[in-house]
């Protein structure tokens, strides 16, 4: 029986699963952080335990070395930094930069903080850290992901942790459950069954399967919000993540947070060679048929990257998805530079430092080789081939369209006519984004009592029966 003192409100707050503060007052607030990433370290280092989902630009690189310089500082321990491959190097050059005493490690231990990539954390011992940073961590966001699993288990006993990244769950509202999990929040099981409903009232992860909710967002299938859970489940994350895309959805000015203008191309490739039987291009059906157009036309798709970059100056990067269309881009485009998966890890550093340099003027890689982490702002031409990866589109175009980029950038996808389920689909994916990522802010700003500009203005249909 609750206390007589005690209000039906109290009461039920007293009973709403938040994240709880774990950690410890700032012990150095630096002045090269914008008032917005002061503001978010420091909620970080005093909650302890969080995520920061800001967008591309927004300084995540200094935000996470401050929250970890300060960790070591309050314990005099170690903490960890885990990268995307070939962002420990970038990560190291910002810590220089800042005069923020950091470490490359592949294994051995360094006082203070050490910089690696993901996959060489099987090298190291948890217990030899107090701290760890996972930025770009929507690579733990799969649900029966190898590298989610390794990392949850890594960070299990860890009082101070940090997650960092864009795009935390593309465009699937119970992929944020992986964060909650990592961060010792909510389990994902129970997150599902708190907010969730299971039509099939079966919660085995190994059986779900994507599919879009009718009139408005991302969820597995078999689940779906709980009547009036929608706003509570926002109201839990915002309890432990911050997310924003520009300093004003914090209450600050965007001065110097203002993006150039993103032009977006689309090119429809025509295809020389159809499909057995077929007297002209149709739109693919399944996934087969997708990869059998993909293969089928290599040419056509590569050729027209190769003249859109033609004729002049300016840098680029190409994101292709099969081997062959990276090797026939390499030899169409004499200035270009591939970066492959058979390359070793320095070589693709080398590789990308060289694009950063200007020693190459175009780079042809795969979105999960180059795609996450780095920044790109010399460079204002994005192409890519068609792609069903929302995150993988995101990513890769912004790159180059982030905070401190001076150009308007262009973005040309190339399409067959196959391919134009996979155009559709895409569409739906960042609409679908989109609000997940508007829900989030606005109800950050209502929490924070911050005038975002957010507005849900929809008229509301009310049943007739009421």
């Amino acid at each position: 029986m609750q206390h007589q003192n005690t209000s039906y409100t109290e009461f039920l707050a007293q009973k709403a699963q938040y994240g709880q503060d774990s950690g410890f007052e700032p012990l150095w607030m630096p002045g090269f952080l914008f008032p917005f990433q002061q503001h978010l370290v420091d909620w970080a280092i005093r909650k302890g335990r969080s995520a920061i989902f800001a967008d591309c630009g927004l300084g995540k690189t200094p935000m996470e070395l401050v929250w970890a310089h300060n960790v070591v500082r309050k314990n005099n321990k170690r903490v960890l930094m885990l990268t995307p491959l070939a962002v420990a190097q970038q990560m190291i050059r910002e810590a220089e930069k800042f005069s923020i005493e950091a470490h490359r490690s592949a294994g051995e231990l360094h006082p203070g903080i050490n910089i690696t990539n993901y996959e060489k954390l099987h090298l190291f011992d948890p217990k030899d850290f107090i701290g760890c940073v996972c930025d770009e961590s929507s690579a733990i966001k799969a649900m029966q992901g190898k590298r989610r699993e390794q990392v949850t288990e890594f960070m299990r006993r860890m009082p101070y942790r940090l997650l960092a990244t864009a795009t935390a769950a593309p465009n699937d509202y119970i992929e944020l459950g992986t964060s909650s999990e990592a961060l010792g929040v909510m389990g994902q099981i129970d997150m599902l069954n708190r907010f969730f409903k299971n039509d099939q009232n079966n919660s085995d992860l190994k059986n779900l399967r994507r599919r879009p909710i009718s009139q408005g967002g991302p969820i597995q299938a078999k689940w779906r919000f709980k009547g009036h859970a929608e706003v509570p489940f926002f109201r839990w994350v915002c309890s432990w993540a911050r997310a924003c895309r520009k300093p004003s959805d914090l209450g600050y000015p965007d001065d110097r947070f203002i993006l150039p203008p993103l032009v977006e191309r689309e090119h429809i490739v025509e295809t020389r060679t159809l499909a057995d039987g077929y007297l002209f291009s149709l739109p693919a059906t399944n996934r087969q048929e997708e990869l059998d157009e993909r293969r089928r036309t290599i040419p056509e798709r590569c050729e027209l990257a190769a003249e859109l970059v033609a004729n002049t100056r300016r840098p680029f990067v190409i994101w292709c998805h099969l081997n062959s269309e990276g090797d026939l881009l390499e030899r169409l485009i004499p200035d270009a530079l591939q970066v492959s998966g058979s390359d070793r890890d320095e070589q693709k550093e080398e590789a990308f430092e060289a694009f950063v340099k200007g020693h190459t003027r175009g780079l042809v890689t795969k979105p999960k080789i180059g795609g996450w982490g780095l920044n790109w702002q010399h460079c204002n031409h994005v192409l890519e081939f068609a792609s069903h990866s929302f995150e993988g589109h995101y990513q890769g175009v912004r790159r180059c369209w982030r905070f401190g980029q001076q150009n308007p950038v262009t973005n040309d996808i190339i399409a067959t006519e196959g391919e134009k389920g996979i155009k559709e689909n895409m569409r739906r994916k960042s609409e679908q984004a989109d609000r997940m990522f508007s829900m989030l802010v606005a109800h950050m700003t209502d929490a924070l009592q911050i005038d975002g500009g957010y507005r849900f203005d929809q008229e509301m249909e009310v049943p007739s029966w009421l």
